[in-house]
């Protein structure tokens, strides 16, 4: 009993020398001071860790205490957990979280199994991102956050509280959970980063109460940057790099020219260049991998425009076969002659990663009624609110142009031919409105011509999206069919400076083998399309013989007539 109260005297001044120290100089830190006290204590209650060189041995078990009940270390009080470590960081942490599940996030407790339990200590703490960009940035992917169960709300809650709480995940969904440590919360100041598509930030504005009180600053990256002098020049500097990254060869004057210009493509527009810099990145690896097979030295515009061409062709099997059908006749196509109330209209099919643009018969037939424009669409339920708005518009621009004097006592039937998978928007309104007047005239359109564009009530051509690939898609009809040198396409004149065509038809345009129109109204189209003049309305309203309106006013004239005699005669029947 003495011994061990001498003992106890002496460790207790050994031990009072080493921590006084240590603790004076925490005053100002409270925790760490208690800590530190804590740890005093358990020193002196154990003082018989100390006097000899081998660990303590469990009599019960007869092994060492580190291998029992927990297999705890006896010295484990002592050992720190550096949780966080930024000595040697230069700059504030910037974290970037690609798996935001829980644990990767708010930190987790790691646990080991022993004797058929798990077991855990200070330690086995892993610091979540937060935890790692404490004091900086961290950047995550909205999409990813959401998926993962747990992470959204728990995240809001921590941006809210400025602090992290490391819990277990398995808990807030009732589950049970091993017994775990359950560490403080932790204080950080963190500027949190969500990357996402203005669709699912548009649809968490819309349907999460906190998410504009959390999220206060928005940033849109756009798709597409000016095509000026010094943004070609940073261009061909991203395309260096590129090869640098990716251990490609270089460009030369042609190989960069191109991919310039068939940046401008993607984004539809002369005076535009794509900032879709990872798609770009994908092109620089396939044209090297072209140049490699040459053996070339540097990557040219011919390398380019074999990956862009071998792209095209691994993922346009619909489009082939879409073409093959037309071929054969199977789809009803014609690509030459005229025809009174029938035109090409042009359409684009958007499948997955690829569009493509194709021709669909349009045709109008007209008679006497009053029953006005009939979508047959819009009848069997095929077509859209957009595409049926477009052809309400046809019967506001036959009444203003035709119909100030007589009633317009006409009905018509407007038809997609072997349309069977619906129709939507109203870019084929001038072609059935240029059928239409074909149609109640009686003056044969050209099918050489394929058209595309909407249209208002004042008869103006207005702007359509998917123009490239609607001018390729007939071109390559007209290439299987034998081009003429008579073919090609009108498109609205607002849609010019969107005119970035594949190499091919731009050669055949050069070559006079294939043409593009363009046309601000439909009086321009319909002397393109008829070789007739339209004819401008005179101060009687009526239009100059020998026109397209003309035969048009002065048939729906006639039809009014023969309208109001037949109700007249059905009249006096009854």
């Amino acid at each position: 009993e003495k011994l061990q109260k001498m003992d106890k005297e002496i460790g207790e001044y050994v031990v009072s020398r080493l921590f006084g120290p240590l603790v004076k100089d925490c005053s100002n830190l409270p925790k760490v001071a208690q800590y530190l006290n804590d740890l005093k204590t358990y020193t002196l209650d154990n003082l018989d860790l100390f006097k000899g060189t081998e660990e303590p041995v469990n009599p019960l078990f007869g092994v060492p205490l580190s291998q029992v009940m927990g297999g705890r270390n006896p010295f484990l009080p002592f050992e720190v957990n550096v949780f966080v470590d930024n000595s040697e960081a230069k700059t504030i942490p910037v974290i970037v979280e690609s798996n935001p599940i829980f644990g990767n996030v708010f930190g987790k407790t790691e646990r080991r199994f022993l004797f058929g339990g798990y077991l855990s200590d200070h330690t086995m703490l892993k610091p979540g991102a937060l935890n790692q960009a404490n004091g900086g940035y961290l950047l995550l992917n909205a999409r990813d956050v959401l998926v993962n169960p747990g992470v959204w709300p728990a995240l809001k809650r921590a941006i809210r509280n400025r602090e992290v709480r490391m819990e277990d995940p398995f808990e807030q969904f009732g589950l049970i959970a091993p017994q775990a440590l359950r560490p403080e919360p932790m204080p950080i100041n963190v500027k949190i980063i969500l990357t996402g598509d203005p669709t699912l930030y548009q649809l968490l504005a819309a349907y999460d109460e906190d998410f504009w009180e959390i999220f206060k600053v928005k940033a849109d990256f756009d798709f597409e940057i000016e095509r000026t002098d010094q943004n070609l020049l940073d261009y061909a500097a991203f395309l260096a790099g590129c090869c640098e990254d990716c251990e490609a060869k270089h460009f030369d004057p042609s190989g960069v020219a191109k991919v310039v210009e068939y940046s401008s493509r993607l984004v539809a527009d002369q005076e535009k260049l794509s900032s879709r810099f990872a798609q770009i990145r994908d092109w620089v690896e396939e044209a090297n991998y072209w140049a490699k097979k040459e053996n070339a030295e540097y990557i040219s515009a011919r390398h380019v425009q074999k990956a862009i061409n071998e792209r095209f062709f691994r993922h346009n099997l619909p489009d082939e076969r879409i073409r093959d059908m037309i071929r054969r006749g199977t789809i009803m196509i014609d690509v030459g002659g005229e025809v009174v109330g029938q035109l090409n209209g042009l359409s684009v099919y958007t499948l997955g990663d690829i569009s493509f643009g194709r021709p669909s018969r349009i045709t109008a037939k007209t008679f006497l009624g009053r029953g006005g424009v009939i979508n047959i669409e819009r009848e069997s339920q095929l077509s859209g609110p957009i595409h049926n708005k477009g052809v309400m518009i046809l019967s506001g621009f036959l009444g203003w142009k035709y119909a100030q004097d007589t009633p317009l006592s006409l009905s018509a039937s407007l038809c997609f031919e072997q349309s069977y998978e619906g129709v939507e928007g109203d870019s084929a309104s001038s072609t059935e409105l240029y059928a239409i007047l074909s149609s109640v005239s009686n003056v044969p359109l050209k099918q050489n011509i394929a058209v595309t564009g909407s249209v208002n009530q004042k008869g103006e051509i207005q702007p359509i999206g998917g123009v490239n690939q609607k001018i390729e898609g007939f071109f390559r009809v007209c290439q299987a069919a034998g081009l003429t040198g008579d073919q090609g396409v009108l498109v609205p004149e607002q849609n010019v400076r969107n005119l970035m065509l594949r190499e091919e038809v731009v050669d055949a345009v050069r070559n006079g083998k294939f043409h593009v129109y363009s046309a601000k109204t439909i009086d321009e189209g319909i002397e393109i399309l008829t070789g007739v003049p339209a004819g401008e309305r005179q101060a009687d309203g009526s239009y100059p013989e020998g026109t397209v309106n003309h035969q048009v006013r002065q048939q729906l004239k006639e039809m009014a007539e023969r309208l109001k005699g037949f109700y007249a005669e059905e009249k006096k029947e009854k």
